[in-house]
């Protein structure tokens, strides 16, 4: 990869700070981007200023890195945010906008700036991360699962169109991840009495299934090998959990899907 120029989206911690190390480590030149200024602390890769939201912002980061590298070999789709678990009627519209305009418009958005330099290329990958819930909803998060459905779909679509072109597309679907992802969870903006207790249960489960989750290094991993295959996949799972649910959702017959899932959030103890 000694020459590559790799541009990662929401890379100040988490999954995109693991994936643009091992990046890095991997022989590729590197450029982060994180909504947010960066910090003072070292990095191994340079941190640019880049907010999905905005077409300005984008053009403006993607322009810089081809003003210093002349090329962008790989982007890495990464930035994202999560609303608290909580039902669906406790979002409003515009809270529903919001998350669909960063984890799903954003893709798009920096895709579209990227895509044209590298047909010019005629080579180039694309690496979208995703979710397991991508594939799998989970209960009282379904806006979240709904933009990675968008995801999945956009860059299954993607990968048709562009592959003609020298450029391949990937998805990687994580399980839980010890990140500050669950920190910083938007609360929902339109919270109903009729789901406090189940907020509440939904919220203690996820700390206890936190602390025996994958570290962001498993997801960096199925990046760098989603980036380095001869002939990529559509889609790779990262990790062990996450592999599991792939294949559970794709054998098992849906009634015991349905019943594990109510089991493991204890959904039915609590109606």
């Amino acid at each position: 990869m000694k020459g590559k120029t790799a541009l990662v989206t929401g890379a100040s911690s988490g999954i995109g700070e693991a994936t643009a190390q091992r990046l890095v480590a991997a022989g590729y030149k590197v450029y982060g981007t994180s909504r947010r200024a960066a910090n003072a602390r070292q990095r191994s890769f340079e941190l640019l200023p880049l907010d999905v939201t905005s077409d300005g912002s984008v053009e403006a980061a993607v322009r810089e890195v081809l003003r210093a590298e002349g090329r962008i070999d790989l982007l890495v789709n990464n930035a994202g945010f999560g609303i608290a678990p909580a039902a669906a009627e406790e979002s409003s519209m515009e809270q529903a906008r919001s998350i669909f305009e960063t984890n799903f418009f954003g893709i798009v958005r920096v895709t579209r700036a990227v895509v044209p330099h590298m047909r010019r290329q005629r080579a180039g990958r694309i690496i979208n991360i995703s979710s397991v819930l991508g594939f799998l909803p989970m209960p009282y998060a379904a806006l979240y699962a709904a933009t990675k459905h968008a995801v999945e779909g956009y860059s299954e679509s993607l990968d048709h169109e562009l592959r003609t072109r020298g450029i391949r597309v990937s998805v990687i679907e994580p399980a839980y991840t010890k990140t500050q992802f669950g920190a910083n969870f938007v609360e929902p903006d339109s919270k109903l009495d009729e789901y406090r207790e189940i907020r509440a249960s939904l919220g203690r489960t996820l700390t206890e299934v936190m602390a025996a989750a994958d570290d962001p290094g498993v997801v960096a991993d199925a990046v760098l090998k989603a980036a380095s295959a001869a002939r990529p996949k559509l889609r790779y799972t990262a990790g062990g959990l996450a592999g599991r649910l792939r294949l559970l959702r794709r054998f098992a017959p849906a009634g015991l899907v349905d019943t594990g899932i109510r089991k493991d959030l204890r959904l039915d103890a609590l109606t």
